[in-house]
């Protein structure tokens, strides 16, 4: 399945500034084999579905990414450096 992705530039822009985290880093964590993704319930709503992802990026960080999707493009919300939990979440994934 060829996977494409959505951007706001503003997205962009607050990642890359905010976060550290480039566009290219943020899309590569989709291809992680182990990539663990969970419906984000609070942030969703009855018009859409927001999910959560913990991966590996090319930079070998671990990233958790907020996402939707949107006419058939993932579309990435926010991308950050994975906190302490959120990287014990990931490995605990690769284990089981």
């Amino acid at each position: 399945m060829l996977l494409k992705f959505d951007w706001d530039q503003w997205n962009v822009q607050k990642n890359e500034t905010k976060h550290g985290v480039s566009k290219l880093e943020a899309e590569s964590l989709f291809f992680d084999e182990y990539l663990v993704i969970f419906e984000d319930i609070i942030h969703s709503n009855k018009n859409e579905v927001r999910w959560i992802g913990y991966g590996l990026c090319i930079n070998n960080r671990i990233l958790m990414c907020a996402f939707t999707i949107r006419n058939k493009k993932v579309r990435i919300i926010s991308c950050r450096a994975a906190s302490r939990k959120e990287r014990l979440i990931y490995e605990k994934a690769k284990i089981d």
